[in-house]
């Protein structure tokens, strides 16, 4: 399984499904982060944390932890 958190910085993903449940789940819903989404990851910083994005024609900055709850393709 890949996740968001595995993507090279310049890659792009589609989003295949995401994984936590409740709150977790809908705030990164809300974020614009839904399945079949294209993301394009623009910067990671140096310790990894957070990750920069492209999501639906904005940046978007999320946690490590988040982006492991997002499989892609």
């Amino acid at each position: 399984m890949k996740t968001l958190k595995d993507v090279p910085v310049n890659g792009t993903a589609v989003v295949k499904r995401l994984h936590g449940e409740g709150p977790t789940r809908r705030r990164i819903m809300d974020m614009g982060i839904t399945k079949g989404v294209e993301i394009l990851v623009r910067k990671v910083a140096p310790l990894g944390d957070p990750i920069e994005l492209n999501v639906r024609g904005y940046e978007l900055s999320i946690r490590k932890a988040d982006a492991e709850m997002v499989e892609v393709e």
